[in-house]
């Protein structure tokens, strides 16, 4: 038997839509903890991250931070790169005398040039309060180590000097920085490290690990590939940048008071050096890596520090969106549904930049958002289909035994898996009266079209007034009143239906008596009867009818065939006698034992002009 979809059975497959979007959710976020491995997940939450620190906007720099930049107007004045060391050299003087506490050359000292160029080099670094350059370390198997700073005058005169790796996510943005490299036993620290440990004069960094380490007292937290977050205050020149040459030239020494006790970095910054980043503010105005490594810096200086929650943190979000989708897709009301959704997305993201910018941990952004967006709409999507599919079909079902108004109010103000019930109604049967040996004197064509125009101005009087057209049996019609649509008032209606129908026979038949089609006079016999019956769709998965079942149908029947003995073209029952007595006028006609039935019943015959 055809059956509508049951809401448990709905609620069932919208569970298990949502367990399949939080397994697959939860597997991407475990694939992207692999090495070398990069899913559209973590892409999104990369950009995710970007997106807030946009939101964010800038940040206040650090203050005891300046930048001495290689520029374009640098190198047109010097005159190309590399620069004679005696130029450099120059430029730290003028830094030592402003007073630098910490001087950060991000250029690298590989073989020497000319000895006197190196030694005026090597004298300014000796003058200056600290300073600290860049290294590259390649480890050479099997057991050995090579320094990029092969000439010792330098390393004599160096407060320190460490890694430059800056680090690039899977999408070539830099977020942070490689914290150390370790060979055999020995740990090499990024510059940034360097840099802050002489400006702070403390140790260097100790319980080195892969997800984290101790410096100043702090725990610094790394991820995985041992790669420290860089907390950026902002695109590129963020922080305060002067032209690297021009200040020997004495164009600053004015502001000389403005470089005294803080660190200075002197670094490339003109694309053609091309030590340009994209980084969370930007990815097409690059910033120079000099000033990535101010912002790492800052970072370390001021111990905000951003953590990456484990993935079990992600996990367990994702399932909590998952319940949370759960409850909003069981609403009925779509819209509200994805008002909540959104709602809820917007919260959890406000909630989670909150607690990313105050305390530092980096929660999954994407995965729970997304867990709360699928887990919504794809079960309301399926939801939607599913209903439209289910209103075409009892679209289409119900619009042979009710009027298209109907249908549509019935798809609109009841729930379709609700239509088998039983209920009291009212039962039409309606024949006309000696069809039978009528039909035996016209040919089949002739009883077509007959019968034809007859049921379907019959029916259309039923669903005037908001009657169920059951069956046809011939000539003969069924209908009943009250459902699908209820209808407190189903008795008079049938009552209205009957008087109708009567009235629009005869005007059939002085149509056909005009157009000399037939010249029989028609008449039909009624029968009403209210009681309950069971009603609702039965039949089998090829053909299905939306019927009623009951006693009280049949009394409908029997009272149609008493209408001849009798000699009334309406006959009631007393039930329907009650329901109608104030609208209508009926009187008593008699008591029969109808077949079926051991009761006699009370027969009533409505007052119909002719």
């Amino acid at each position: 038997m055809a059956d509508m979809t049951s809401p448990n059975t709905t609620l069932r497959r919208q569970f298990l839509i949502i367990i399949v979007i939080v397994i697959l959710l939860m597997v991407f976020e475990f694939a992207g903890e692999f090495p070398d491995t990069a899913t559209p997940l973590e892409r999104l939450e990369l950009a995710a991250v970007d997106t807030t620190f946009r939101l964010r906007g800038e940040a206040t720099p650090n203050e005891n931070i300046v930048i001495a930049a290689i520029d374009d107007q640098s190198l047109s004045w010097v005159g190309g790169w590399p620069w004679p060391r005696g130029e450099v050299a120059e430029i730290i003087q003028w830094l030592n005398d402003a007073g630098a506490k910490v001087i950060a050359l991000d250029i690298f000292l590989f073989d020497p040039t000319d000895p006197v160029e190196d030694q005026a080099l090597v004298n300014a670094m000796a003058d200056a309060n600290a300073i600290v350059s860049v290294n590259q370390i390649f480890t050479n198997p099997p057991h050995s180590i090579t320094n990029n700073i092969p000439d010792q005058i330098f390393l004599d005169v160096l407060d320190g000097y460490g890694i430059t790796e800056i680090e690039r996510g899977d999408d070539a943005i830099v977020r942070g920085i490689k914290a150390y490299k370790k060979y055999q036993d020995d740990f090499y620290f990024n510059w940034a490290f360097e840099i802050a440990e002489a400006y702070l004069e403390v140790d260097p960094p100790t319980n080195v690990s892969l997800s984290s380490m101790t410096f100043n007292g702090k725990v610094i937290p790394l991820n995985q590939r041992g790669k420290m977050l860089v907390n950026f205050a902002g695109p590129a020149q963020t922080y305060p940048t002067f032209p690297a040459a021009y200040l020997p030239l004495g164009d600053y020494d004015s502001q000389k008071d403005f470089f005294k006790d803080k660190i200075v970095f002197i670094g490339a910054s003109s694309e053609t050096l091309q030590d340009l980043y994209p980084t969370p503010f930007s990815s097409t105005d690059l910033t120079p890596g000099v000033e990535v490594v101010a912002n790492a810096v800052a970072t370390i200086l001021s111990g905000q520090y951003f953590r990456i929650a484990p993935p079990w943190v992600a996990v367990v979000l994702i399932l909590i969106a998952g319940v949370i989708a759960w409850f909003i897709s069981k609403i009925p009301r779509p819209s509200l549904a994805i008002g909540l959704m959104f709602g809820g997305i917007v919260g959890y993201i406000i909630l989670r930049n909150i607690v990313f910018f105050q305390t530092g941990w980096q929660l999954a952004m994407v995965s729970p958002s997304l867990t709360l967006f699928l887990g919504v709409v794809i079960p309301t999507l399926e939801q939607a289909v599913t209903q439209e599919a289910e209103k075409r079909r009892v679209r289409g079902m119900f619009s042979r035994f009710i009027s298209p108004e109907m249908v549509n109010q019935l798809l609109e103000t009841q729930d379709i898996n609700s239509l088998n019930k039983r209920t009291e109604l009212t039962i039409l049967f309606s024949d006309i009266r000696g069809f039978t040996s009528i039909s035996e004197r016209l040919s089949p064509e002739e009883v077509v079209s007959l019968l034809n125009p007859y049921l379907q101005v019959m029916s259309e009087v039923i669903h005037k007034h908001g009657g169920t057209v059951d069956k046809y049996e011939g000539d003969a019609i069924v209908a009943f009143f009250g459902e699908p649509i209820p209808h407190p008032d189903h008795a008079i209606r049938a009552a209205r239906a009957s008087v109708e129908m009567r009235q629009e026979l005869k005007k059939l038949t002085r149509q056909w008596q005009a157009e000399g089609r037939f010249t029989d006079v028609f008449e039909m016999g009624i029968g009403l009867n209210t009681g309950e019956v069971f009603v609702g769709l039965l039949g089998s998965e090829q053909r299905v009818n939306y019927t009623v079942i009951g006693d009280t149908a049949n009394m409908a029947a029997r009272l149609q065939d008493l209408t001849k003995e009798f000699g009334h073209p309406v006959l009631l029952s007393q039930t329907t006698f009650e329901q109608i007595k104030r609208e209508f006028m009926a009187h008593f006609v008699a008591e029969r034992i109808l077949r079926g039935r051991t009761e006699p019943v009370s027969i009533y015959r409505l007052e119909v002009s002719d």
